[in-house]
């Protein structure tokens, strides 16, 4: 396990962690989240032994593999598959020792490095690079492809097959979701359910840390808490802590105030002044709880859109390409004020290049658009971010929007996207890409849009300001169009969707669930074309054996299907009790002394309670691999 006791962590004078610490046991799926410059790529840091405490202890198994997403890469003419391959040193090892062996022509040293191969997984480590490649949507074609004709984006995806490619035991992705569609993001998450390593995981994608970790790891003011369950429960049981603490330090006001009064009136009393000297000393030792600062540090909404034609848009037979290359074609969609609508769809399906015909930035090469009277489009997608001036200032876009507006009406706006004081007045060429992409979603709400075109918007952004997003986004009155991976966002703005495949455009009847379900029965139905397309090597009567043992399978399935719904629902019956103890546990009533006995059963009952659901928990995720290993084996 890992263990940090004690350590304080300095940037330049200040602390970023101070005689804090944490225990990370070997298995367990932790989130590691906290506003920027906390500390998070920090830890990373220190895990991989780039850097060392200023004070303190840490202490992690020396003969464990670490694996982590590369940053730079070097061998850009190097195959994309081989690029993978690379992150198993094992492999390669053992694949280097065959290559000796068999050019040295010595038959022990040849079984001898055969065998270390097969220990290394060497026969199938081809086979699972390819797995990965495709499970992060790589075409088959592209996995020959070298490194250096892939863009910015999909060299990330590389990394994170890389980093996925080795047998680790400790693996730590720093926002790994960022650059993937909804269909990688997907396949991540249950990779990832699968890995039996102990992750450490940052990510601004709370669907994402839902459905992957069992523990948040949060960094504020300096310290490291730790909390049981995904992100969903560590805010609410953030929310409780809060919530005590206030009550706490208004008592400790209370508390102090009262000592004042005493140390005030008779400090210079001789005759109470022995006492005035303890309630001084008292007030120094008593805890300084801060209050709690729960306000985010973005706060803007979208004005009132203009009235506008209806339909916004209409497409009528639109085919969309570029060149003589048509990616959609046959399009017919009506959009209308107020209309709400996630775009769905495999990687590379055509979702972005719609969105470009929609915004004006590609004419469609057959069909018409018609758009209605006051369209006015607000677009945002990743290539705007490149489109800043690096060299003016954020309220130097701004003010070229608005000329005639004060300068401080314009400070208060932009101040609502973070931008104070010389971050609102130095250049843009130093800010990360989460602030430029603020930036860009600032100048975008400005300008007042009745019709709303988001590309992948939540990239870069953290948990903050995606909440800010998906607030102002459901206060928004004018019409959403979206793509994107972040399912939380989804869930929370859009009300219907649209399925992008196939080279057409159609209404999708149902959820992000449903969709889930469409991607593995279209997985599976490719899988079966491909055996379909195979050169038969059985005769009839093999066929109809293989008919009859795959319908065994499939009975044999129900068994381990009813065994973990039983589960999944004994998991939602033991955490509603916990949230109703850890509501009762958040009365700031419960700690006072005459309370003393009830706090600690239910303190008591709280600990049991969840020992109970890490078991359940346990039993559950292992059925439910189970279901999934059956149904592989059948498909």
């Amino acid at each position: 396990m890992i263990q940090l006791s004690n350590i304080s962590l300095r940037r330049g004078r200040d602390f970023l962690l101070e005689e804090t610490g944490t225990t990370l046991f070997p298995g367990h799926k932790v989130g590691l989240v906290g506003a920027n410059g906390t500390g998070k790529s920090t830890l990373f840091a220190l895990f991989m032994g780039e850097l060392s405490v200023d004070a303190g202890d840490v202490s992690l198994p020396s003969d464990w593999v670490i694996a982590h997403m590369a940053q730079e890469f070097t061998d850009l003419d190097r195959p994309a598959i081989e690029f993978v391959l690379d992150g198993d040193p094992a492999f390669r090892a053992a694949e280097a020792a065959v290559a000796e062996a068999e050019a040295q022509g010595e038959g022990e040293a040849i079984a001898r490095a055969h065998a270390q191969y097969g220990n290394a997984d060497g026969y199938s480590a081809r086979a699972r690079a390819g797995e990965l490649l495709n499970g992060l949507g790589f075409a088959a074609a592209a996995h020959e492809r070298p490194v250096s004709a892939f863009s910015g984006g999909w060299r990330v995806r590389l990394g994170l097959a890389q980093a996925l490619m080795c047998p680790s035991d400790l693996l730590l992705l720093d926002e790994p979701t960022n650059h993937l569609d909804l269909e990688a993001v997907l396949w991540l998450e249950e990779w990832l359910r699968r890995y039996q390593g102990t992750l450490l995981l940052v990510s601004h994608d709370r669907e994402f840390l839902d459905g992957v970790v069992d523990e948040i790891l949060h960094i504020e003011h300096q310290r490291l808490n730790h909390y049981s369950g995904n992100y969903s429960e560590f805010e609410r049981q953030r929310a409780a802590d809060l919530a005590r603490q206030q009550a706490l330090y208004e008592k400790q006001q209370r508390e102090i105030e009262h000592m004042q009064k005493f140390v005030d009136r008779f400090r210079y009393k001789a005759t109470k002044a022995k006492a005035a000297q303890s309630r001084i000393k008292a007030m120094e030792r008593m805890e300084k709880l801060a209050p709690a600062h729960v306000d985010s540090p973005f706060d803007f909404q979208f004005p009132e859109p203009p009235r506008a034609g209806s339909p916004l848009i209409k497409l009528e037979d639109v085919s969309l390409g570029y060149g003589e290359t048509t990616i959609l074609r046959d399009i017919e969609l009506s959009i209308a004020p107020g209309d709400r609508i996630g775009l769905l769809g495999p990687n590379g399906a055509g979702k972005s290049t719609l969105i470009q015909a929609l915004s004006g930035e590609l004419e469609p090469s057959a069909g018409t658009i018609h758009r209605g009277a006051n369209l006015r489009i607000g677009y945002f997608a990743q290539h705007q971010l490149e489109q800043l001036d690096l060299k003016s200032s954020p309220l130097m876009h701004l003010q070229r929007l608005a000329p005639k507006v004060s300068e401080q009406a314009l400070r208060n706006f932009i101040g609502g996207f973070g931008f104070h004081g010389d971050m609102a007045t130095g250049p843009v060429a130093p800010l990360s890409g989460g602030e430029k992409a603020r930036l860009v979603l600032a100048l975008l709400v400005w300008q007042a849009p009745n019709l709303l075109l988001l590309d992948e918007p939540t990239n870069h952004l953290d948990l903050e300001m995606r909440h800010a997003l998906t607030m102002a986004l459901q206060g928004f009155e004018g019409a959403v169009i979206t793509v994107s991976h972040d399912r939380h966002l989804l869930n929370s703005t859009v009300e219907a969707y649209q399925l992008v495949c196939d080279g057409t455009v159609s209404e999708f009847d149902g959820d992000l669930k449903d969709y889930r379900n469409w991607l593995d029965q279209r997985r599976q139905a490719d899988n079966a074309e491909r055996r379909a397309q195979a050169p038969a090597k059985s005769n009839p009567g093999d066929r109809k054996a293989a008919r009859r043992a795959a319908a065994e399978r499939r009975q044999a399935l129900k068994p381990l299907r009813d065994k973990a719904g039983r589960l999944m629902k004994a998991l939602e019956a033991r955490n509603e009790e916990l949230a109703k103890l850890e509501t009762a546990l958040a009365d700031p009533d419960l700690y006072e002394d005459e309370n003393k006995d009830r706090m600690t059963a239910l303190l008591k009952q709280q600990a049991e309670l969840k020992q109970t659901l890490a078991s359940l928990e346990s039993d559950w995720m292992a059925a439910e691999e189970a279901v999934e290993a059956a149904e592989r084996e059948i498909s």
